[in-house]
């Protein structure tokens, strides 16, 4: 492809496509802090942005009580008023005429208590009042802050640096410094001392540790906020997990009786001497059945098994396998008994199963995070389903071996179990220190009938 160029009559090149030069990075550099300096200082300038009062939850407020919490809560806007009346304190001690105090006390006051409803406007203001308040105030020898006008520009500048970002507190100090160098080299003749650079160390360590302070702040709310999502995000992973491991046992369960069903329909004709042939279309039907249920079973929750997920060779455990489980625990130095109750009998397989593994993961909550307390298992068999305690006591003292920290997430996969088969589940402390789970899982009566 190649690249043609028009000329103009003279030979020069056509300088249609100059508008589209690319600006060079200090350009952009400077458009962009330009662009800054406008939606900072001079966009809405005087917007009204009252000043909140402090969060009634805060480390230190939380600690008052009645009416002292509810005054702590204006501690800002108290501070604020108190930098105010320094600077009219200030004020009063110009004794030799010039603007009448109360004048300029009034005029270095009202600056400072803009900040609470309008800082930016109130920074602005401050730069007015500066100038009045000098050219007035002859008496004094310093140049173009007076001692009044002094602190309450600090004043200024602490405040709306707070209530603003770290980029409006350095427009704001260039601010002042273009002011200070402008007023002392056009208005600074007969004043002996001028105080411009004091003004800008003082405000450069200030608006240094309000802006580390911004940033400290900031970065605290992000490592919260991650903190948040991450905790989220491990809870719901954790869900996800249990119900994947819910959903393979399921798989393992349901294939185990669809494949009894499909080798028994096939056996059966074979069982009776000389078939009817409706009798034998009706086992093949059946079996044609669950070999296609099992089909569709396994091509649905196949895809739940991870690639190195190997089907158990054995059935999947039930309660009349807890005995094995509660020697298991015996042997890890857990102290547990078991108490039985209620008519026992043959459950689904899904509730003995289920119930299996809550037993089975409250045991081992227990060994993590009470070593050395004794545990104790309750199964009550109820009409209309199965109860079960599992409750341990507290942590004896001294202990040798220390609790392992963890996030509740055995809690998330009882609870998902529970849900499952739609029974309740209360977990939490008792008053003796220790730990309970209960649960009851429903079995409906025609359910228990044929089982």
């Amino acid at each position: 492809m190649t690249e043609t160029t028009q000329t103009t009559p003279s030979g020069g090149a056509d300088q249609s496509f100059s508008a589209h030069k690319p600006r060079s990075p200090e350009f952009r550099l400077a458009a962009d802090a330009l662009r800054g300096l406008r939606q900072d200082l001079f966009q809405n300038a005087f917007a009204y942005r009252p000043l909140p009062r402090r969060n009634p939850t805060g480390p230190l407020i939380r600690r008052l009580s009645g009416r002292i919490q509810e005054w702590a809560a204006w501690t800002p806007h108290l501070a604020v008023a108190a930098g105010g009346m320094v600077a009219m304190l200030v004020a009063t001690t110009d004794t030799d005429g010039g603007v009448p105090v109360l004048l300029s006390a009034l005029l270095v006051l009202f600056p400072v208590l803009l900040t609470l409803v309008r800082p930016i406007g109130a920074f602005w203001l401050s730069f007015a009042s500066t100038t009045v308040v000098g050219v007035f105030g002859s008496s004094w020898s310093s140049w173009p802050w007076l001692p009044c006008s002094f602190v309450a520009h600090l004043v200024i500048l602490t405040v709306v640096a707070v209530r603003t970002r770290p980029r409006t507190a350095a427009w704001m100090w260039v601010l002042t410094a273009l002011y200070g160098f402008f007023a002392e080299s056009l208005f600074g003749w007969g004043h002996y001392d001028t105080d411009t650079a004091p003004m800008l160390v003082l405000s450069a360590m200030i608006l240094l540790v309000v802006t580390v302070w911004h940033i400290r702040r900031d970065a605290a709310e992000v490592v919260t906020a991650q903190q948040t999502v991450t905790a989220h995000e491990r809870s719901r992973r954790t869900l996800l997990e249990e119900r994947t491991t819910i959903a393979r046992e399921l798989h393992d369960v349901v294939a185990h009786h669809m494949s009894v069903v499909a080798i028994q329909a096939e056996a059966a004709p074979y069982r009776v001497d000389n078939p009817p042939p409706e009798l034998e279309r009706a086992f093949a039907t059946i079996r044609e059945n669950a070999v296609a249920a099992l089909t569709e079973l396994r091509r649905v929750l196949g895809v739940v098994r991870a690639e190195d997920y190997e089907a158990p060779e054995a059935p999947q455990p039930t309660l009349a396998d807890l005995d094995a489980l509660l020697a298991n625990v015996r042997d890890a130095g857990l102290t547990v008994d078991k108490a039985v109750t209620g008519a026992v009998r043959e459950l689904p397989q899904g509730v003995e199963l289920s119930a299996y593994r809550i037993v089975q993961e409250a045991l081992s909550n227990t060994l993590r995070h009470a070593p050395g307390a004794s545990a104790r298992v309750e199964i009550g068999y109820v009409l209309g389903g199965l109860g079960l305690r599992i409750v341990n006591g507290p942590l004896p003292e001294p202990s040798l071996v220390k609790p392992s920290p963890g996030a509740g997430h055995g809690v998330t996969g009882m609870r998902e179990r529970v849900s499952m088969l739609n029974g309740e589940m209360t977990a939490g402390p008792t008053d003796e220190g220790g730990y309970e789970v209960t649960v009851f899982l429903p079995v409906a009566a025609l359910i228990e009938g044929d089982a």
